[in-house]
């Protein structure tokens, strides 16, 4: 069943509200890549991707915090 005009509009506002979009670019072919690997654990392809750029983002604030450590001895 498809969704009212009514339904499209409302998701489009929630969506508009509640999320940031990004665009990037990559060479071909990387995409089809990535796609297999997020289905391969059986997670969306945004899903996949913004999970590997929170742990990037953690593994370099720890990174950062040992070196602002080691930089305050």
């Amino acid at each position: 069943m498809p969704a009212s005009k009514a339904q499209q509009k409302a998701v489009t506002k929630y969506v508009k509200e509640k999320y940031d979009r990004m665009m990037f670019t990559m060479p071909k072919g990387r995409k089809a890549a990535i796609q297999a690997a997020s289905d391969a654990v059986g997670e969306s392809l945004n899903g996949y991707v913004t999970k590997a750029v929170d742990e990037r983002m953690a593994r370099q604030s720890v990174a950062n915090t040992a070196t602002e450590r080691s930089e305050a001895l």
